[in-house]
């Protein structure tokens, strides 16, 4: 058990615990420098070990947001095909959410660590968020209503295809003209930004709460369970997929009731988390600049642990991008060779509307695995003393596969495809339970000695690293886009994949993860008490 301080209590049972296990009560101070006053850190120590069940609750907006970011993604170039843009267009507007995420999430969190709110830090930001959601998915999903697409003209894939050729010569022989581009085109390519925006703020924070209210014990277990809500909302997502057979044809109605479950998980969440307001005689007065000179200081003063994960999980997201993002076109007309703007009844209409079907029965069929892989990365963080690093990296190399087998083996196999979809859920699996949980256990572990902490800023800046990933590969799948047709690019785009994947999976296996050592402890004396660690000569003298 952890050398715990004269005020630990006696916890029996406990997720991720063992009954009878000695646990400090100090939770983690989140996003805030740690009091130093008695009477401060006495009210700190004091605070009620939250059960496992509320925690889960507190976390169940991870859940809704999963559902809305597994929609969105897929849908978001071809719904701009839908009005009107090119393929290369279409695809280039995705960079919105890497670039907004990479501003706002850090400037999010670290507002949301100094926000001295009598309503607490998180749930002030959590609300604005979902409003502003409201606001932006309606507009972004109901453009072609305010802005009808009858009032555009129509014109031949030709007209919109102008300059590319090959694009142009394979869509000729369409029935059905695609609308040009219109006044709902350039209202929702911008409103798309927004809607990325608001979706960051509203997710920043709600790491951060469960990590502000979880004990350092709970910390990497919580952060499994936000993946596990996330396979639960993939599951939902891709079931919604099935709900119309062109889902883009539908964007606002699905919008809806995505943006509808967001507000129940939201208020599920605030029915049983309660926040202690920080103490405005803590915080250190700000100005406007103060969200972003706080992300300086963050960077400036984070463990080197955090630039070794910073790294991997931007390689590794490349090739996440290109699955989460891209693989519902690849399914549906690079293995299925449909199109989603051929007439209704022909046969390239058919096989979209196949390649529409499994790409969603493969999205159900990946979640399932998220699920499965999930519990098994619980057990064995909880169960066994193997290094966070060895669970990592197996799970970037089967990636790392499977975009080698879509790239060189699928063809149009429909089944070898859904196989695919289906395993290269490892890799994402992995960065969110993995490395989120590393950041929070190291903090919490500061906090415990009093240091200053920024979960929530530090949280947002690893995330930062995720949509630098996915702005490398949006930008890369553009410029091939522009050279070829995207049935024949998208095959290319999981080659890249399969290279990012491969190095981030050799830089996992190179990570820091061997837990601190405590100021003052007697590393030989730990060793010499602790029968657990007396088998690993090289980690037995950093143990707690």
């Amino acid at each position: 058990c952890i050398a715990a301080p004269k005020e630990a209590v006696f916890v029996t049972g406990g997720f991720g615990t063992d009954s009878g296990r000695l646990r400090t009560t100090q939770a983690m101070v989140g996003g805030m420098e740690a009091p130093s006053t008695p009477l401060s850190r006495s009210k700190q120590e004091a605070r009620e070990v939250w059960p496992l069940w509320k925690l889960v609750l507190i976390a169940l907006p991870q859940l809704s947001v999963q559902v809305l970011w597994c929609f969105i993604g897929p849908h978001s170039a071809p719904y701009m095909q839908h009005l009107g843009a090119n393929a290369v267009l279409a695809t280039l507007n995705n960079i919105a959410g890497p670039i907004t995420g990479f501003f706002t999430g850090p400037i999010v969190g670290a507002t949301s660590d100094g926000l001295t709110s009598r309503f607490g830090r998180r749930r002030p930001v959590i609300v604005t968020g979902l409003l502003s959601l409201w606001i932006a998915g309606m507009l972004f999903s109901g453009a072609e209503h305010i802005f009808p697409l009858r009032d555009c003209g129509a014109a031949g894939p030709a007209a919109i295809l102008a300059g590319n050729a090959t694009n142009a010569t394979r869509l000729l022989s369409e029935a059905e003209p695609m609308p040009v581009p219109c006044t709902a085109l350039y209202f929702a390519a911008p409103m798309y930004w927004v809607m990325d925006v608001t979706i960051n703020i509203l997710q920043t924070p709600h790491r951060a709460l469960v990590a502000d209210l979880a004990s350092p014990h709970q910390q990497v277990p919580m952060q499994v369970v936000f993946v596990f809500m996330m396979a639960v909302g993939n599951f939902l997502a891709f079931s919604i997929m099935q709900i119309y057979e062109k889902p883009v044809d539908h964007m606002l109605e699905l919008m809806f009731g995505i943006c509808l479950l967001n507000t129940v998980c939201v208020a599920i969440q605030f029915s049983v988390a309660r926040e202690i307001p920080l103490n405005k005689a803590d915080v250190k007065k700000q100005n406007a600049c103060s969200p972003i000179m706080n992300v300086v200081e963050a960077v400036r003063h984070s463990p080197r642990l955090l630039y070794q994960l910073a790294a991997v999980q931007c390689l590794v997201w490349i090739g996440n991008t290109s699955w989460n993002l891209y693989s519902a076109q690849w399914v549906e007309e690079a293995v299925f060779q449909g199109s989603e703007h051929a007439a209704k009844g022909t046969e390239e209409y058919n096989n979209y509307i196949e390649g529409n079907k499994a790409f969603s029965f493969g999205g159900q069929m990946k979640s399932v695995l998220q699920l499965i892989s999930t519990l098994v990365i619980m057990a064995i963080l909880l169960k066994t003393s193997i290094r966070p690093r060895l669970v990592y990296a197996p799970c970037i190399f089967i990636g790392t596969l499977v975009s080698i087998l879509a790239a060189f083996a699928v063809g149009h196999s429909g089944v070898f495809a859904k196989i695919c979809l289906t395993i290269s859920i490892m890799p994402e699996t992995g960065s969110f339970a993995i490395p989120f949980g590393l950041v929070a256990t190291l903090n919490a572990r500061a906090a415990a000695e009093g240091k200053s902490v920024s979960t929530a800023l530090q949280m947002a800046l690893l995330n930062c690293c995720v949509t630098v990933g996915q702005q490398i590969c949006t930008m890369i799948l553009a410029i091939i886009e522009s050279q070829m047709s995207m049935a024949k690019a998208l095959p290319l785009i999981f080659m890249v994949a399969a290279l990012a994947q491969g190095l981030g999976g050799v830089g996992a296996l190179f990570l820091n993860d061997a837990p601190p050592v405590p100021p003052g402890a007697n590393s030989e004396e730990e060793t010499s008490s602790d029968p657990e660690s007396s088998g690993d000569a090289h980690t037995s003298s950093q143990e707690e």
